[in-house]
């Protein structure tokens, strides 16, 4: 049997000393919902979990300027917030369809997120949002961009004694529509086959495209922005027609692969399909 000593630190200082301290030694864990899921498989291992379920500074959510969002906030707690719902359909979108309420209650943003797998339901969503990535260490503070953030499959830009701290996401324009549409073979309690996050800006006009974001879930080994699909879009009357054109430039982008929830081909072509019906979606949500 495998032992570690279990951490228990009231405030981001006594982790980030602890982290400190311990080195590659330690491991980081919030919910629990993916760290415990490797450990048992042996995919892991660490003399010391550091738990950051008793620092109440990583849970938060503040919309006094931008949206702030600490990284132990748990996905029951968004799927909740009226500042969310209202202000933030596509994490909404993300968080409510993510596993039960009793993995909602347990499992973060940030762990989702530090995870890095390309299935991560948040992922998508806080790409589309153009989110800062806040990471502690005992060195100092620093930011980075989310679509910086992921490196592979399960990587990210995170160094040892490194510790997320929150999330940071800039308030949208008027006139935008947002959404996150999961692509699964049943509604509850399953990984996304694909996962497709858009944003739409639009004129007084709600029409003439301002500004896109397409973010793809499982549509690569790391979450990815749709880039020439959004260039498409901005500047453009979008209707069927051009969603479904930057539905094909999104599919083009994308490199999926074959696994055991659906094949490369399938994913490529779901992709078309699904901008064009999310597309759709942001443009209903922008005329509210």
């Amino acid at each position: 049997m495998r032992t570690f000593e279990y951490l228990k630190p009231t405030s981001v200082e006594d982790a980030l000393s602890l982290l400190a301290q311990y080195g590659d030694k330690a491991k980081v864990i919030a919910g629990g919902t993916d760290v415990m899921v490797q450990w048992k498989k042996k995919l892991i291992s660490a003399e010391y979990l550091i738990s950051l379920r008793n620092i109440p500074a990583l849970n938060f959510i503040d919309l006094s300027a931008d949206l702030r969002i600490g990284s132990a906030t748990p996905h029951r707690a968004l799927e909740l917030s009226p500042v969310i719902q209202q202000g933030f359909p596509a994490i909404h979108d993300a968080v409510r369809g993510l596993g039960s309420v009793q993995v909602r209650n347990s499992g973060t943003i940030g762990g989702n997120l530090c995870n890095a797998a390309p299935s991560a339901d948040t992922a998508p969503p806080m790409l589309v949002l153009d989110t800062e990535v806040k990471i502690s260490s005992a060195g100092g503070t620093r930011s980075v961009r989310i679509e910086e953030f992921f490196k592979g499959p399960g990587k990210t830009v995170l160094e040892t004694g490194d510790l997320v701290t929150e999330f940071v996401v800039p308030k949208p324009a008027s006139n935008t529509g947002m959404a996150y549409w999961k692509h699964t073979r049943r509604k509850a309690m399953d990984l996304p086959i694909l996962g497709v996050a858009m944003l739409l800006s639009f004129d007084d006009d709600l029409k003439t495209c301002q500004k896109a974001r397409i973010g793809l879930g499982v549509a690569a080994p790391v979450p990815l922005r749709a880039r020439k699909a959004e260039a498409f879009l901005e500047g453009r009357i979008v209707d069927e027609a051009a969603l479904a054109e930057a539905g094909k430039l999104a599919a083009a982008e994308a490199s999926p692969r074959t696994t055991i929830r659906g094949s490369e081909w399938y994913r490529r072509d779901m992709i078309g399909v699904l901008v064009k019906r999310t597309g759709l979606i942001c443009q209903q949500r922008a005329r509210r």
